[in-house]
């Protein structure tokens, strides 16, 4: 093998290194991005609950945070702020949301309609930025629990209904037993009287 002219080694060792700082940037800026951690990506709830849609993120500097909401009524913007200043709070969501530094916001009597993706977006002052969502499933309250009692409450009152009308024949016929008992100790009462009326 011949050995490389001295000029192409220069270039080659000048593209290597090139290659190598850039490598070593870019694994700098990715360390140095937005990190995003959602401990609960689905959450189901109930109507009128409040409910808290929790995230942590780690960055360098302070970052803006965004939440979006998404369903089949369609997309739009809750609020947006930067932990530590005013948030800017949508109208729909006016006095049903409450912010945290941490990125995380609560929302108070949730409905159905509140079902659907909550997507936040959390972006450095460099640029570089990360999405995560939760879906949040909302159902109404079933009353289950209710309709078993009032049947069960049905049940009870059938069932003394007819112990009542139960009570009302057996008095009746114990009534009706008695005057023929009473009936037939009479007559028994006065055939003894006239038969020793006759003996006498």
């Amino acid at each position: 093998m011949r050995p490389l002219p001295s000029g192409r080694r220069k270039t080659r060792g000048i593209s290597l290194g090139l290659l190598a700082l850039c490598l070593a940037a870019a694994r700098c800026l990715q360390s140095q991005g937005v990190s995003l951690y959602i401990p609960q990506a689905t959450i189901n709830a109930t109507v009128e609950e409040d409910i808290l849609l929790s995230v942590d993120y780690s960055c360098h500097g302070v970052p803006t945070i965004e939440w979006t909401y998404s369903s089949n009524w369609g997309t739009q913007k809750i609020v947006e702020w930067k932990p530590g200043t005013q948030a800017n709070i949508s109208q729909s969501h006016k006095d049903r949301v409450c912010t945290f530094d941490n990125g995380s916001i609560q929302l108070f009597s949730v409905g159905v309609r509140d079902s659907g993706y909550y997507v936040i977006t959390v972006t450095e002052h460099l640029g570089s930025s990360q999405l995560g969502t939760i879906v949040l499933h909302v159902s109404e309250i079933l009353y289950e629990d209710l309709h078993f009692v009032a049947v069960f409450l049905a049940f009870l009152v059938a069932v003394a209904a007819v112990l009542i009308s139960l009570m009302w024949v057996c008095n009746k016929c114990a009534y009706k037993f008695q005057r023929k008992r009473r009936h037939k100790l009479k007559e028994s009462t006065t055939e003894d009287i006239e038969l020793q009326d006759v003996e006498c």
